[in-house]
This record gives C-alpha cells, sequence and structure tokens, in this order.
C-alpha cells in the first residue's frame, strides 16, 4: 500500500542553479484507468539534468517540474484497463514518455522527463503504462536507473539509422556515460573499438572494459588520422559517437571511413564547430543528431544487456535522495567516472 504523500525534487526555475532544486512533500497522484503507480528506488543523473536548472539546456522544459528522467523502481500499483503491467514488476523510465517507436516527432520531443514532464527524484510516481520498459533482470535498481538517457542514445547512435555489424570499427570519444555504454555495446556486437582519454589511469580503464586501442588526445591532437591509421588498410572507423561538439568534430571527420556514421550526441567542447555541413560531401559521410531513442528501440537494448550480461559502470559514489543536491555538484565539479546514481528509500 502505497503512502498518501511522497517526497519529491522539483526544478522550480532557472534563475538560482542547483539552489533551485527544492525538496517538496505532496500527495501521491491518482492512478488513473491507463497508468501505474511505481515506487522509485533510484535514479541516475547525466549532464542534461545539471544544465537544466542552469538554464542551459536546448530542448523544452516546464517549470516547475520533478527533476531527472532516468529511474528505476516496482509497480505497486495499476490502473483498471492497464494489460501490459501488475504488481511487484521492476521497469525503468521512457526519457521521451511520447517517444514510442520510429524516428522522432514535434511532439514526442517535448515529453522529456525532468524537462517538460515530472521525471524520477520522487518516491513514487504515476506514469503511463506505455512510459516505462521492463527492467533487464540481471540488473540491480541502481544499475537500471542509468539506462533510460546515456545507455540508450548510445545504442540509437550505433543501431538507430545503420545497424551496428560484427567486425566493424567504432570510434568513441571520452569516459563519459553514453561512450562507456557505447564501448561495452560495441564490442558485446563483435566490433573494434577506439577510444580516446586524457590521462593515462582512464586508458587503464578503458583497456579493462575492452577497448582495443586507446588514443591520449592530450598527447597526440590529431588523434582523428591516429584513429583512421588504426584500422585496415588506413580506410577510417565506420561509427564515430561523438560527445565533443566543437572540441572534436573536426578529428571525427578524418577518423571516418566512406560512407560511415558520425552520431553527433553532445557539445562538451562547445556548441559552435568549424566543420561545415558540406564535409559530409568532402568525407562522404552521415552526420546525424541524436535524441535519446524510442520505446523500441530502448526494449531491444534491454534485451541485448541480458543475453550479453552487460553491467553499467557505476561511480562508488551513491547518494542518499536527501543528498540529492550534493549529486548534483559532485558531478558538476567532474568528479564521477561512470554513472552516477542516487538511492530513493
Amino acid at each position: 500500500m502505497a503512502p498518501s504523500t511522497t517526497k519529491q525534487w522539483v526544478i522550480t526555475g532557472t534563475d538560482k542553479g542547483f539552489d533551485g532544486l527544492e525538496l517538496t512533500e505532496v500527495p501521491v497522484p491518482a492512478v488513473g484507468e491507463n497508468e501505474v503507480l511505481v515506487k522509485l528506488h533510484a535514479a541516475s543523473l547525466n549532464y542534461r539534468d545539471l544544465i537544466i536548472p542552469k538554464g542551459m539546456y536546448p530542448f523544452a522544459t516546464k517549470f516547475p517540474v520533478v527533476a531527472a528522467s532516468d529511474g528505476a523502481g516496482e509497480i505497486v500499483e495499476v490502473g483498471s484497463k492497464v494489460t501490459k503491467w501488475k504488481k511487484g514488476d521492476k521497469v525503468i523510465t521512457l526519457f521521451n514518455q511520447g517517444h514510442q517507436y520510429g524516428p522522432i516527432d514535434p511532439h514526442a520531443a517535448v515529453t522529456g522527463l525532468g524537462g517538460v514532464l515530472d521525471g524520477a527524484l520522487r518516491q513514487y510516481g504515476v506514469f503511463s503504462e506505455n512510459g516505462l520498459v521492463r527492467s533487464p533482470k540481471n540488473l540491480s535498481h541502481a544499475e537500471a536507473s542509468t539506462l533510460p538517457c546515456a545507455a540508450l542514445t548510445s545504442w540509437n547512435a550505433l543501431y538507430g539509422l545503420k545497424q551496428l555489424k560484427p567486425g566493424e570499427i567504432v570510434l568513441v570519444e571520452g569516459t563519459g556515460g553514453v561512450s562507456i555504454f557505447a564501448l561495452q555495446f560495441a564490442k558485446a556486437a563483435g566490433a573494434t573499438v577506439i577510444a580516446t582519454t586524457s590521462s593515462s589511469a582512464k586508458a587503464d580503464t578503458l583497456k579493462k572494459l575492452g577497448a582495443d586501442h586507446v588514443i591520449n588526445y592530450k598527447e597526440d591532437p590529431n588523434w582523428g588520422e591516429t584513429a583512421k591509421k588504426l584500422t585496415p588498410n588506413g580506410v577510417g572507423v565506420d561509427h564515430v559517437v561523438e560527445v565533443g561538439g566543437a572540441g572534436t568534430v573536426e578529428q571525427s571527420l578524418k577518423a571516418i571511413k566512406l560512407e560511415g556514421i558520425i552520431s553527433i550526441i553532445g557539445f562538451l567542447g562547445g556548441a559552435k564547430a568549424q566543420a561545415s555541413i558540406i564535409d559530409t560531401l568532402v568525407h562522404i559521410c552521415t552526420a546525424r543528431g541524436v535524441y535519446v531513442g524510442s520505446k523500441a528501440l530502448l526494449e531491444d537494448m534491454v534485451a541485448a544487456i541480458e543475453v550479453n550480461d552487460i553491467h553499467p559502470v557505476v561511480d562508488k559514489e551513491v547518494f542518499a535522495f536527501e543528498k540529492t543536491k550534493e549529486a548534483y555538484q559532485y558531478m558538476w565539479d567532474q568528479k564521477h567516472f561512470g554513472k552516477l546514481t542516487i538511492k530513493i528509500e
């Protein structure tokens, strides 16, 4: 039996930064006939969650909103017409609640949890029966909570347009959540992975995770050409998971093979790149923006995680629900490695 009230972290606006996060207590919403009530056990943070209260997020927001897109928990109540779920089912959230299958459309693009719709940083939440996916059987709640945004984004990069094949070569940048998931998924698919990083310590970790080649981009500023030389006959890589933006896209273009795909995920190095869209013609490649992914892709990804027993890389620090603001600051200060999780009692 769910309690009558639930605690939740609400983003009140963009004028106070992380101080705009407020812990409130509200009544547990009534469950509609096509909805379910979820007891959330864990949430995880993405860079996107940090920049929303700072007013730096370029996509749709609507305040006040319960924070964070990524959560995992257990269904405790189902609506009268729900057929997909039952009490006790373990589930994860779908980032864009309206993105069920196929390409994203304007409607689905404004249904993001923790931005427009109330997110996962709450003890109990009501969701549409179509806004959740079964949690992988091999993962804990904390591990599963890392999947809805970063993992699905990397899965979409590798499978959303042109499916990754065994023997192909994938270039990943750095050790952020998307890049590490892309490394794990690519290795599970039988691909060769070239990774970039800035430190020898992180290089060792990338090798332990299965990276075939690691390039230190601080020591080798022309790492795109180096990556290309590492491919058979120097033809270039099949996929680039591009997270750096202006700081890295020129090197990604140097690394890509003819007809390869550069999936542009983020802009950690800045949003204004020197490279032009005409460069896709010069290099005969495809560059595509990736905005997370659909429920159908998420279900495919969960199946792959189970069959390959893939476990997300989770930071050693797990924050208590009451310490959420500290978790935001810890991640903003880049003290984390892998995904940062919050335990929800």
